[in-house]
């Protein structure tokens, strides 16, 4: 079966390798420069930052023994760091118990990895969708199409895929409309004085909802690197403004959360447009199997980066089960 899944974020490439190994014919679209989705790393000469996706942890038995797989390839890492609740100045660690884990030497390691061996064509954007001779066509942003498709898969937000379904498969369409995400925006910063006695934080009732010294996390050299993420409020009544607009308020409100004589210097701010899912699916995955088109992500599965792998997984299993065409 040729299979094209659009979205190279941990979901689709789970979803692609999954299928590939299953002796599909899988080719996978991303819009961005390379794979990655909200797993991403922005690097310069100096300085790295995980923009997206900070830790994850495993519970699911399948996903601990994925973990413990990344771990022995060398893209995994445990994280040990001091973590922390912040409110109204006052600190208290976070005891629960979690195991915490990253990519290493970046959070990016694990889906560049996933990537290998994997026909990954990058900024590729998707426009649309259309039926031809019992398959699909897919009509690309530079005039260009991609044909003779009998699988879509959409690896992609919720409301990415939810106009994309909308023509072929109503009833999906509709559950991606439930799948309410919100976005933030996201900062890495340098220049803390006095540095906080913490690696990370969950601030409450702040224009911030997390801050992290992503020189705590392993194979990243300890470096005074922070990354900053506003919270659903605060980046939604700013989600339209552009980067250079809401710098200078990320910086003085990282400077009033970490308790800073002076703000941070800002060295890269970053809109996620969708980067939470605050109403999840529970399906799983979404599948049309009459009409050869799927979606998953971590929004069908919990809003974890554990739901996203899972949920390509479960998906690649139900479209390699001869019944779901039967």
């Amino acid at each position: 079966m040729r299979v094209v899944v659009v979205g190279a974020g941990l979901a689709g490439l789970s979803c692609a390798g999954a299928l590939q190994a299953a002796g599909h014919d899988v080719t996978v679209l991303e819009k961005a420069r390379g794979p990655g989705g909200r797993m991403s790393t922005r690097r310069r000469d100096d300085w790295q930052g995980d923009l997206g996706a900070q830790y994850f942890t495993a519970r699911d038995p399948e996903f601990v023994d994925t973990v413990a797989r990344w771990e022995a390839a060398g893209v995994a890492a445990p994280w040990h760091g001091r973590l922390v609740r912040l409110q109204d100045a006052r600190v208290t660690d976070v005891a629960d118990g979690q195991q915490r884990w990253v990519g290493a030497p970046r959070m990016s390691a694990i889906t560049r990895w996933l990537a290998q061996g994997l026909d990954v064509r990058a900024s590729v954007r998707v426009t649309g969708l259309r039926r031809h001779g019992g398959g699909w066509v897919l009509d690309i942003d530079d005039g260009s199409s991609l044909d003779g498709v009998e699988q879509v898969v959409l690896a992609v937000p919720a409301p990415q895929a939810e106009p994309l379904l909308r023509p072929h498969a109503p009833s999906l369409a509709a559950a991606a409309g439930h799948a309410r995400m919100q976005g933030c925006w996201a900062a890495i910063v340098r220049g803390l004085e006095p540095a906080p006695a913490f690696d990370a934080a969950f601030v409450v009732e702040h224009p911030l909802r997390w801050i992290a010294r992503d020189g705590s996390k392993p194979g990243r050299g300890n470096t005074p690197i922070w990354v900053a993420h506003g919270s659903g409020a605060w980046s939604a009544a700013r989600i339209e403004q552009q980067p250079g607009e809401v710098a200078g308020e990320l910086a003085a409100a990282f400077q009033s959360a970490a308790g800073l004589r002076t703000p941070p210097e800002v060295l890269s701010v970053h809109r996620w447009r969708y980067s939470q899912c605050i109403e999840p699916l529970a399906d799983g995955y979404l599948l049309d199997a009459a009409s050869g088109i799927a979606a998953c992500g971590d929004w069908c599965n919990g809003d974890r980066v554990e739901g996203a792998y899972l949920s390509g997984q479960k998906l690649a299993r139900a479209l390699s089960d001869p019944a779901q065409f039967s």
